[in-house]
């Protein structure tokens, strides 16, 4: 450093040490500052950039102690050396408290000043370059720090655009149910993911779709479905809270029986009600679902279900719920081929019935939306029940008469179609007050359903099923006409018996 720029101030309350000590240092080419006190010393340090400061002890107003604690508020890099002609081991401990660098003893040698000027002005070098050095270190490190979670930020950004863009692109609401659990599987890296629809009717849970991750084994229990008492553990969870569900180290569930490593679930719920669950799955250790995997499937969920209402409000409001409903129609053909040709040729007999008593152009697309789903309750019924060959036990024929209560209950959750959904639960009501779910008698039975009936109760005894062979046609119609007023309306009865002198549907 340039003696000429460097700026010395000197404090004393002794004129003569002031004015010695000035002389000495001018004529050795630093500039100099003096005064008479701490209160004068801060007046000059606030106004000039002062390098070193010596100063006396006691001195009036303020003294040099009380100055250097003043001075290393100001500037904690800005030395400060103490003068004393009274040194004591309690003022050498004092002036180390209040940050002082170095201590003199009076009389001071001024060459002994000039060596501690020098000494303490490279100390200050040194110790201005580690602060600025550690000031580097830390806003390295901090912006370090901030890059990671930028870039942490711009992966949830992208994926968060991937979840929405995929679920832009689809048509339809099946398709949506599929991309939620390849998703699942794709970015949150389960090895299963499941969807399941939820009857509110009887609390339970309809697989619709699923997906795994490649080229892994999973426990034997969840190859089709998650076992029933999973089922049960989840639904109890939603039950009890509507939101989304994590559990990052299931080990311990009784439910799971020690197979899952780490488990999630999450509702996708339609106008604030439950219409499906969406289940996902690590198996192996040591990895773990996280906060932000069920902040991701939430997103997966809530896009998907705000995918469905934008398709079912605005586009295509029939054909894409029909897709999607008839998709779980389709999941119940893999069980037993019988239902979709049954419900195929019922929804066109019903239609060709309806259309002779003269129903309008709505009333006939009512008639073939619920034909064509009427039986869509069965996906909630076991299969040894559903496909059994011989005759059901008491309890048995009690759990399939649950069925239109369930399919209606699938249909009603969309919030749509809620006159298709009464077809559906009423279709096997007897016009004498007997039937099922409610007991409906009569008039009380909507038209269409009565219609239904008629067309379901043909076709069940003029087609294969499980337990026997079919019927043939005049045998049926006998049947027919003997239950005209008990089972049957009389009304739809003599009409159906006028479509039955046609070619009637036996094909698909």
């Amino acid at each position: 450093m340039n003696k000429d720029s460097i700026k010395i101030l000197v404090v004393d309350d002794e004129e003569g040490i002031i004015d010695v000590t000035e002389c000495f240092f001018e004529r050795k080419g630093y500039q100099v500052y003096t005064a008479r006190n701490g209160e004068m010393a801060l007046d000059i340090v606030n106004r000039e950039k002062i390098d070193c400061i010596f100063t006396d002890i006691n001195m009036p107003l303020m003294d040099g102690l009380e100055l250097a604690e003043q001075i290393r508020h100001i500037d904690r890099t800005l030395p400060v050396v103490v003068m004393t002609g009274y040194p004591s081991l309690e003022n050498t401990i004092q002036t180390l408290k209040n940050g002082v660098v170095d201590y003199l003893i009076k009389p001071v040698n001024l060459e002994q000043m000039e060596l501690t000027l020098r000494r303490v002005l490279r100390e200050r070098e040194l110790f201005v370059e580690n602060l600025i050095l550690k000031e580097e270190v830390e806003r390295r490190e901090r912006l370090h720090q901030l890059n990671n979670e930028l870039v942490k930020k711009v992966e949830e950004v992208n994926t968060l655009n991937r979840v929405m863009e995929d679920f832009a692109a689809l048509n339809s609401s099946y398709e949506i149910f599929n991309k939620v659990v390849r998703l699942s599987v794709e970015e949150l890296k389960a090895d299963l993911a499941f969807f399941h629809v939820y009857s509110e009717q009887d609390s339970s849970l309809i697989l619709v779709d699923k997906a795994g991750a490649e080229n892994k084994k999973y426990p034997a229990a969840y190859s089709i479905d998650i076992p029933e008492q999973e089922k049960a553990f989840i639904i109890e969870s939603l039950e009890n809270d509507h939101t989304p569900c994590l559990i990052t180290d299931a080990v311990g569930i009784p439910s799971m029986k020690g197979q899952v490593n780490s488990f999630m679930v999450a509702p996708l719920k339609i106008r604030d009600k439950i219409f499906g669950v969406v289940s996902a799955y690590i198996f192996q250790e040591p990895r773990f679902f996280g906060e932000q995997d069920i902040y991701y499937l939430s997103f997966i969920t809530q896009k998907a279900a705000s995918s469905i209402e934008h398709i079912a409000l605005y586009e295509n409001i029939y054909e894409n719920l029909f897709s999607t409903l008839f998709a779980f129609v389709s999941a119940l053909e893999v069980r037993d081929l019988y239902t979709r040709k049954h419900s195929t040729r019922v929804a066109r007999l019903a239609h060709l019935i309806a259309e002779e008593m003269g129903c309008t152009e709505e009333e006939l697309d009512m008639i073939n939306v619920a034909g064509s789903l009427h039986d869509i309750g069965k996906i909630g019924i076991r299969d040894d029940i559903l496909l059994k060959p011989g005759r059901l036990t008491e309890d048995e024929y009690e759990k399939i008469k649950e069925h239109p209560a369930i399919g209606a209950d699938i249909i009603s959750t969309l919030g749509l179609w809620d006159r298709e959904s009464q077809i559906i639960r009423h279709h096997h009501e007897r016009f004498d007050g007997t039937g099922y779910p409610d007991g409906l008698k009569g008039k009380q039975i909507p038209t269409l359903a009565r219609i239904l009936s008629v067309a379901d109760c043909y076709d069940a005894m003029a087609s294969d099923r499980a337990y026997r062979k079919k019927m043939d046609k005049e045998v049926v119609l006998d049947i027919i006409i003997k239950n005209s007023g008990t089972q049957f309306d009389p009304d739809v009865v003599d009409v159906f018996l006028q479509v039955a002198d046609q070619d009637l549907p036996d094909d698909f």
